[in-house]
Protein backbone atom coordinates (compact mmCIF):
# COMPACT_ATOMS: atom_id res chain seq x y z
CA UNK A 1 0.00 0.00 0.00
CA UNK A 2 1.17 3.07 -1.09
CA UNK A 3 1.95 6.25 2.14
CA UNK A 4 -0.22 8.32 0.54
CA UNK A 5 -3.50 6.00 0.15
CA UNK A 6 -4.04 5.54 3.64
CA UNK A 7 -7.73 4.44 4.17
CA UNK A 8 -10.05 7.82 5.25
CA UNK A 9 -13.26 5.12 5.52
CA UNK A 10 -13.77 1.67 7.00
CA UNK A 11 -15.71 -0.16 3.82
CA UNK A 12 -18.52 -0.85 5.69
CA UNK A 13 -19.72 2.44 7.48
CA UNK A 14 -22.23 2.64 10.31
CA UNK A 15 -25.37 2.28 9.64
CA UNK A 16 -26.46 5.77 10.73
CA UNK A 17 -24.25 7.00 7.94
CA UNK A 18 -25.87 5.36 5.44
CA UNK A 19 -27.05 7.58 2.45
CA UNK A 20 -30.64 8.41 1.07
CA UNK A 21 -30.02 7.31 -2.42
CA UNK A 22 -29.26 3.30 -3.06
CA UNK A 23 -26.35 2.41 -5.52
CA UNK A 24 -27.95 1.70 -8.76
CA UNK A 25 -26.53 1.13 -12.09
CA UNK A 26 -27.45 3.60 -14.87
CA UNK A 27 -25.98 1.28 -17.86
CA UNK A 28 -23.68 -0.78 -18.54
CA UNK A 29 -19.89 0.27 -20.17
CA UNK A 30 -16.33 0.09 -19.08
CA UNK A 31 -15.17 3.53 -21.23
CA UNK A 32 -13.80 6.00 -19.06
CA UNK A 33 -14.68 8.57 -22.01
CA UNK A 34 -18.07 7.71 -21.20
CA UNK A 35 -17.69 7.57 -17.64
CA UNK A 36 -16.81 11.20 -17.36
CA UNK A 37 -19.90 11.98 -20.26
CA UNK A 38 -21.86 10.63 -17.20
CA UNK A 39 -20.73 12.74 -14.60
CA UNK A 40 -20.45 16.10 -16.42
CA UNK A 41 -23.66 15.86 -17.47
CA UNK A 42 -24.77 15.21 -13.96
CA UNK A 43 -23.43 18.26 -13.04
CA UNK A 44 -24.95 20.13 -15.98
CA UNK A 45 -28.04 19.06 -14.79
CA UNK A 46 -27.77 20.47 -10.63
CA UNK A 47 -27.27 17.17 -9.18
CA UNK A 48 -23.85 16.16 -7.40
CA UNK A 49 -21.32 13.88 -8.53
CA UNK A 50 -18.03 11.89 -7.55
CA UNK A 51 -15.74 9.93 -9.68
CA UNK A 52 -13.78 6.96 -8.79
CA UNK A 53 -10.31 5.77 -9.85
CA UNK A 54 -8.55 2.55 -9.54
CA UNK A 55 -5.06 3.67 -8.30
CA UNK A 56 -3.26 0.74 -7.79
CA UNK A 57 -3.57 -3.11 -8.23
CA UNK A 58 -1.74 -5.50 -6.03
CA UNK A 59 -1.63 -9.17 -7.76
CA UNK A 60 -4.35 -9.59 -10.53
CA UNK A 61 -6.68 -7.37 -11.24
CA UNK A 62 -9.77 -7.48 -14.00
CA UNK A 63 -9.61 -4.06 -15.21
CA UNK A 64 -6.47 -1.41 -15.93
CA UNK A 65 -4.99 0.92 -13.64
CA UNK A 66 -7.35 4.51 -14.46
CA UNK A 67 -10.18 2.31 -14.78
CA UNK A 68 -13.82 5.03 -13.47
CA UNK A 69 -16.62 4.67 -11.65
CA UNK A 70 -19.04 7.74 -11.65
CA UNK A 71 -22.03 8.38 -9.64
CA UNK A 72 -24.32 10.90 -9.33
CA UNK A 73 -26.20 11.71 -5.71
CA UNK A 74 -29.60 9.97 -6.84
CA UNK A 75 -27.59 6.93 -6.46
CA UNK A 76 -27.54 5.97 -10.10
CA UNK A 77 -23.88 4.85 -11.57
CA UNK A 78 -21.81 3.81 -14.61
CA UNK A 79 -18.08 2.14 -15.19
CA UNK A 80 -16.00 -0.40 -14.03
CA UNK A 81 -13.13 -0.84 -11.14
CA UNK A 82 -13.42 -4.58 -11.00
CA UNK A 83 -14.97 -7.49 -12.59
CA UNK A 84 -18.24 -6.54 -11.37
CA UNK A 85 -17.52 -7.97 -7.79
CA UNK A 86 -17.25 -4.42 -5.85
CA UNK A 87 -18.97 -1.99 -8.08
CA UNK A 88 -22.11 -1.21 -6.28
CA UNK A 89 -20.42 -0.93 -2.67
CA UNK A 90 -17.62 1.40 -4.70
CA UNK A 91 -20.70 3.27 -5.33
CA UNK A 92 -21.87 3.34 -2.33
CA UNK A 93 -18.71 4.41 -1.06
CA UNK A 94 -18.97 7.59 -3.66
CA UNK A 95 -22.21 8.35 -1.89
CA UNK A 96 -20.89 8.96 1.05
CA UNK A 97 -17.79 11.05 -0.19
CA UNK A 98 -20.78 13.21 -1.72
CA UNK A 99 -22.36 13.45 1.26
CA UNK A 100 -19.24 14.30 2.99
CA UNK A 101 -17.69 16.27 0.86
CA UNK A 102 -14.42 15.28 1.00
CA UNK A 103 -12.60 12.69 -0.92
CA UNK A 104 -12.01 9.45 0.93
CA UNK A 105 -9.29 6.04 0.06
CA UNK A 106 -11.19 2.29 -0.20
CA UNK A 107 -9.24 -0.49 -0.28
CA UNK A 108 -11.14 -4.21 -1.44
CA UNK A 109 -9.43 -7.31 -1.81
CA UNK A 110 -5.27 -7.91 -0.75
CA UNK A 111 -4.36 -5.29 1.62
CA UNK A 112 -7.65 -4.26 3.17
CA UNK A 113 -7.27 -3.92 6.68
CA UNK A 114 -11.14 -5.09 7.73
CA UNK A 115 -13.51 -7.47 6.74
CA UNK A 116 -14.16 -7.49 3.04
CA UNK A 117 -15.00 -8.10 -0.13
CA UNK A 118 -12.62 -10.76 -1.49
CA UNK A 119 -11.72 -10.29 -4.96
CA UNK A 120 -11.99 -13.35 -7.55
CA UNK A 121 -8.86 -12.75 -8.61
CA UNK A 122 -7.09 -12.87 -5.28
CA UNK A 123 -5.34 -9.77 -5.59
CA UNK A 124 -6.23 -6.22 -4.56
CA UNK A 125 -7.57 -2.62 -5.49
CA UNK A 126 -7.42 0.41 -4.48
CA UNK A 127 -9.60 2.77 -5.10
CA UNK A 128 -10.07 7.30 -4.94
CA UNK A 129 -12.97 8.51 -4.79
CA UNK A 130 -13.30 12.41 -5.52
CA UNK A 131 -16.53 14.52 -5.65
CA UNK A 132 -16.34 16.74 -8.09
CA UNK A 133 -16.31 20.56 -7.72
CA UNK A 134 -16.34 21.56 -10.94
CA UNK A 135 -17.34 20.08 -14.68
CA UNK A 136 -14.56 22.39 -16.15
CA UNK A 137 -11.44 19.57 -16.16
CA UNK A 138 -14.20 17.05 -17.22
CA UNK A 139 -15.51 19.39 -20.09
CA UNK A 140 -11.69 20.19 -21.33
CA UNK A 141 -10.80 16.19 -21.41
CA UNK A 142 -14.04 15.64 -23.47
CA UNK A 143 -13.57 18.73 -25.47
CA UNK A 144 -9.77 18.02 -26.59
CA UNK A 145 -10.64 13.76 -27.35
CA UNK A 146 -13.18 15.54 -29.51
CA UNK A 147 -10.44 17.21 -31.42
CA UNK A 148 -8.57 13.85 -31.70
CA UNK A 149 -6.13 14.92 -29.00
CA UNK A 150 -4.62 12.87 -25.83
CA UNK A 151 -5.62 14.72 -22.51
CA UNK A 152 -4.88 13.41 -19.40
CA UNK A 153 -6.17 14.43 -16.01
CA UNK A 154 -4.33 14.91 -12.61
CA UNK A 155 -5.33 14.05 -9.04
CA UNK A 156 -3.94 15.32 -6.02
CA UNK A 157 -4.91 13.66 -2.99
CA UNK A 158 -3.18 16.05 -0.63
CA UNK A 159 -5.55 18.97 -1.69
CA UNK A 160 -8.05 17.12 -3.40
CA UNK A 161 -8.11 18.75 -6.60
CA UNK A 162 -8.60 17.55 -9.93
CA UNK A 163 -6.83 19.75 -13.43
CA UNK A 164 -6.32 18.98 -16.80
CA UNK A 165 -2.81 18.08 -17.17
CA UNK A 166 -0.19 17.91 -19.83
CA UNK A 167 -0.88 14.72 -22.68
CA UNK A 168 2.88 13.27 -23.01
CA UNK A 169 1.92 11.55 -19.20
CA UNK A 170 0.82 7.81 -18.48
CA UNK A 171 -1.44 6.38 -16.60
CA UNK A 172 0.01 6.12 -12.87
CA UNK A 173 1.27 8.02 -9.99
CA UNK A 174 3.64 10.74 -10.67
CA UNK A 175 4.87 10.70 -7.21
CA UNK A 176 1.98 11.83 -4.92
CA UNK A 177 -0.27 12.58 -7.95
CA UNK A 178 -1.88 10.22 -9.97
CA UNK A 179 -2.23 10.77 -14.07
CA UNK A 180 -5.17 9.30 -16.16
CA UNK A 181 -4.45 9.40 -19.46
CA UNK A 182 -7.20 9.72 -22.27
CA UNK A 183 -6.91 8.54 -26.20
CA UNK A 184 -9.19 9.62 -28.55
CA UNK A 185 -11.49 6.98 -30.18
CA UNK A 186 -9.68 4.32 -32.34
CA UNK A 187 -10.24 5.16 -35.77
CA UNK A 188 -11.03 2.67 -38.68
CA UNK A 189 -10.82 3.73 -42.29
CA UNK A 190 -11.89 0.63 -45.04
CA UNK A 191 -11.08 0.79 -48.54
CA UNK A 192 -13.36 -1.51 -50.52
CA UNK A 193 -16.45 -1.76 -51.46
CA UNK A 194 -17.51 -5.58 -50.66
CA UNK A 195 -18.89 -8.15 -48.47
CA UNK A 196 -15.40 -8.11 -46.96
CA UNK A 197 -15.44 -4.71 -46.41
CA UNK A 198 -19.64 -3.86 -44.85
CA UNK A 199 -18.58 -6.93 -42.66
CA UNK A 200 -15.57 -5.65 -41.13
CA UNK A 201 -17.23 -2.24 -41.11
CA UNK A 202 -20.34 -3.44 -39.35
CA UNK A 203 -18.34 -4.81 -36.42
CA UNK A 204 -15.89 -2.47 -36.13
CA UNK A 205 -18.87 0.22 -35.53
CA UNK A 206 -20.26 -2.61 -32.78
CA UNK A 207 -16.73 -2.58 -31.40
CA UNK A 208 -17.29 1.05 -30.65
CA UNK A 209 -14.85 2.25 -33.36
CA UNK A 210 -15.16 5.96 -35.55
CA UNK A 211 -15.83 3.74 -38.64
CA UNK A 212 -15.22 5.29 -42.58
CA UNK A 213 -15.49 3.10 -45.31
CA UNK A 214 -15.23 4.13 -49.24
CA UNK A 215 -14.01 2.91 -52.65
CA UNK A 216 -11.48 5.22 -53.05
CA UNK A 217 -13.17 8.15 -54.65
CA UNK A 218 -12.82 10.11 -51.45
CA UNK A 219 -8.95 9.82 -51.32
CA UNK A 220 -8.02 13.47 -49.85
CA UNK A 221 -10.75 13.66 -48.03
CA UNK A 222 -10.09 10.28 -45.70
CA UNK A 223 -6.35 11.10 -46.24
CA UNK A 224 -7.12 13.99 -43.91
CA UNK A 225 -8.77 11.44 -41.20
CA UNK A 226 -5.56 10.10 -40.73
CA UNK A 227 -4.02 10.40 -37.41
CA UNK A 228 -1.92 8.27 -34.69
CA UNK A 229 -5.31 6.50 -33.22
CA UNK A 230 -6.35 5.49 -36.96
CA UNK A 231 -5.99 1.66 -38.47
CA UNK A 232 -6.35 1.44 -42.28
CA UNK A 233 -7.72 -1.33 -44.31
CA UNK A 234 -7.29 -2.01 -47.50
CA UNK A 235 -9.74 -5.20 -48.53
CA UNK A 236 -9.10 -4.62 -52.52
CA UNK A 237 -7.96 -7.14 -54.85
CA UNK A 238 -6.88 -4.87 -56.95
CA UNK A 239 -3.21 -4.21 -56.41
CA UNK A 240 -3.04 -1.23 -59.52
CA UNK A 241 -6.22 0.54 -57.41
CA UNK A 242 -4.83 -0.08 -53.72
CA UNK A 243 -1.31 1.68 -54.68
CA UNK A 244 -1.70 5.16 -54.64
CA UNK A 245 -4.61 5.04 -51.65
CA UNK A 246 -1.45 2.71 -49.81
CA UNK A 247 0.81 5.23 -50.87
CA UNK A 248 -0.55 8.13 -48.85
CA UNK A 249 -1.48 5.83 -45.97
CA UNK A 250 2.22 5.43 -45.33
CA UNK A 251 2.82 8.97 -46.04
CA UNK A 252 0.12 9.49 -42.94
CA UNK A 253 1.65 7.64 -40.45
CA UNK A 254 -1.21 5.76 -38.83
CA UNK A 255 -0.67 3.04 -35.95
CA UNK A 256 -1.97 0.09 -38.23
CA UNK A 257 -1.82 -0.43 -42.11
CA UNK A 258 -3.52 -3.93 -43.76
CA UNK A 259 -3.93 -5.41 -47.12
CA UNK A 260 -5.58 -7.87 -47.97
CA UNK A 261 -3.58 -10.30 -50.16
CA UNK A 262 -1.41 -13.67 -50.23
CA UNK A 263 2.29 -13.34 -49.92
CA UNK A 264 2.57 -13.87 -53.81
CA UNK A 265 0.71 -10.48 -54.07
CA UNK A 266 2.29 -8.99 -51.04
CA UNK A 267 5.82 -9.44 -52.87
CA UNK A 268 3.85 -7.71 -55.89
CA UNK A 269 2.91 -4.70 -53.63
CA UNK A 270 6.59 -4.33 -52.19
CA UNK A 271 8.20 -4.07 -55.45
CA UNK A 272 5.66 -1.50 -56.95
CA UNK A 273 5.88 0.67 -53.32
CA UNK A 274 9.60 0.52 -53.85
CA UNK A 275 9.74 1.96 -57.34
CA UNK A 276 7.64 4.59 -55.72
CA UNK A 277 10.74 5.40 -53.70
CA UNK A 278 9.33 4.01 -50.32
CA UNK A 279 11.92 2.39 -48.41
CA UNK A 280 12.27 -1.37 -46.46
CA UNK A 281 11.14 0.18 -43.46
CA UNK A 282 8.30 2.26 -44.32
CA UNK A 283 6.88 -0.95 -46.05
CA UNK A 284 7.58 -2.94 -43.51
CA UNK A 285 4.38 -0.77 -41.63
CA UNK A 286 2.18 -3.10 -44.30
CA UNK A 287 0.37 -6.15 -42.24
CA UNK A 288 0.08 -8.47 -45.13
CA UNK A 289 -1.87 -10.73 -45.28
CA UNK A 290 -4.08 -8.93 -43.20
CA UNK A 291 -5.85 -9.69 -39.84
CA UNK A 292 -4.74 -12.86 -36.94
CA UNK A 293 -4.58 -15.92 -38.51
CA UNK A 294 -4.37 -16.89 -42.22
CA UNK A 295 -7.09 -18.42 -44.76
CA UNK A 296 -10.05 -16.92 -43.18
CA UNK A 297 -11.86 -17.51 -46.45
CA UNK A 298 -15.64 -15.86 -45.50
CA UNK A 299 -16.56 -12.53 -44.56
CA UNK A 300 -17.33 -12.65 -40.86
CA UNK A 301 -13.89 -14.53 -40.08
CA UNK A 302 -11.69 -11.75 -42.10
CA UNK A 303 -13.49 -9.44 -40.02
CA UNK A 304 -12.70 -10.95 -36.82
CA UNK A 305 -9.42 -11.58 -37.56
CA UNK A 306 -8.56 -8.28 -38.97
CA UNK A 307 -10.36 -5.95 -36.22
CA UNK A 308 -8.44 -8.65 -33.26
CA UNK A 309 -5.29 -7.28 -35.56
CA UNK A 310 -6.24 -3.70 -35.14
CA UNK A 311 -6.93 -3.84 -31.09
CA UNK A 312 -3.64 -5.92 -30.69
CA UNK A 313 -1.39 -3.33 -32.42
CA UNK A 314 -3.94 -0.49 -30.72
CA UNK A 315 -3.21 -1.92 -27.13
CA UNK A 316 0.62 -1.98 -27.79
CA UNK A 317 0.87 1.71 -28.24
CA UNK A 318 1.25 3.70 -25.31
CA UNK A 319 0.72 7.04 -27.14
Amino acid sequence: MLPHLAPSQPVFPETESEPAATPQRAFLTDDNVAVLRFAAQALASGMAAALIVLTEIRGGAARPLGAQMAVREDGLYCGFVSGGCVEAAAAWEGLEAIKSGADRTVIYGEGSPWFDIVLPCGGGITLSIHPLRSARPLLAVLSALERRHAPALRYRPRTQTLDVDAPDKETGWQEEEFVIRYRPATRVIIFGRSVEAEMTAKLAETAGYDVHIDDGSRLRTLSGLIDAYTAVIFLWHDLDRELPLLSAALAAAPFYIGALGSRRTHEKRIRALTERGFQPDEIAQIKAPIGIFPQARDASSLALSVLADVAAARGQRSS
